[in-house]
């Protein structure tokens, strides 16, 4: 049965309201689900911002049901920030995380991902893939060659997490030449279990989706994980080459999209 997403419009974020919604739609994720917090967020009026929403593109998937004066409309968000205007900013959000030289380094052309979140109702339909494709066509469009930003698994027991991250590490570390490596302040080593005592369908039961999907896309994670305390959260850092991008790992996105339509 094909889904019915008439009501859904994707568009980049051009008045307060849209932005305010995004905001919004973070706290709700972020703040309250994940128990995240941090010194930008405004607990009064339950919005979850940082100095990098001015700069960045917010493509934001809207339902037209929902009320835009109760800030409730946008229901998906994808926050981006082009190489070059990270430049004029002097920084990347991954840089309080993660050493970027290598990408800095590699010449590519930028583009960085981040407060990737979906509203709870919209979650497992046709949301992402929505977002992903209007994505696509901002990647195209802008001729970007690297897509990079921090995924989270919630929490920081690192005991739980040592299968995920053992498994990320050992089956999906970036090249050399473009990995980045955390920052030593909150460093943890994601090299927890020999690789041979890694049980692949354990790791992937806890691996969040999102990671999940960038790995099928061929993506591949830094050096280390960072400890966010913050936000509750122990963040990888994933990076997806789109010259690597396999015919393989194409298909697969177009096929899951034609069976969402």
């Amino acid at each position: 049965m094909t889904p019915d997403t008439n009501f859904f419009q994707i568009r980049i974020a051009t008045s307060e309201r849209d932005l305010k919604a995004a905001q919004r739609l973070r706290y709700r994720v972020f703040v309250e689900e994940l128990g995240g917090d941090g010194p930008h967020v405004d607990h009064e009026n339950r919005l979850e911002r940082d100095e990098f929403d001015p700069v960045v593109d917010h493509l934001c998937l809207i339902d037209s049901r929902r009320s835009a004066e109760d800030l409730d409309h946008v229901v998906g968000v994808y926050r981006l920030l082009p190489g070059m205007r990270a430049a004029e900013m002097g920084r990347f959000y991954c840089d309080g995380e993660y050493d970027l030289t290598p990408l800095r380094e590699s010449g590519r052309n930028l583009l960085e991902l981040g407060r990737s979140c979906v509203d709870p109702a919209y979650r497992g339909g046709t949301s992402m893939f929505l977002l992903w494709n209007a994505l696509a066509d901002y990647v195209l469009d802008l001729g970007v060659e690297v897509l990079f930003g921090v995924a989270s698994f919630h929490g920081t027991d690192i005991q739980a997490l040592a299968p995920s991250l053992s498994w990320l590490h050992h089956h999906h570390l970036a090249p050399e030449a473009l990995r980045p490596v955390a920052k030593p302040d909150c460093y943890q080593s994601m090299d927890l279990m020999p690789a041979g005592q890694v049980d692949r369908r354990e790791a992937m039961v806890n691996m969040p989706a999102l990671i999940k999907a960038y790995l099928r896309l061929g993506g591949v994670v830094g050096q280390g994980a960072y400890l966010d305390r913050d936000f509750n959260t122990t963040d990888v850092f994933l990076l997806m080459d789109t010259a690597a991008m396999s015919d393989k790992h194409r298909k697969f996105y177009e096929t899951r999209w034609q069976q969402a339509q």
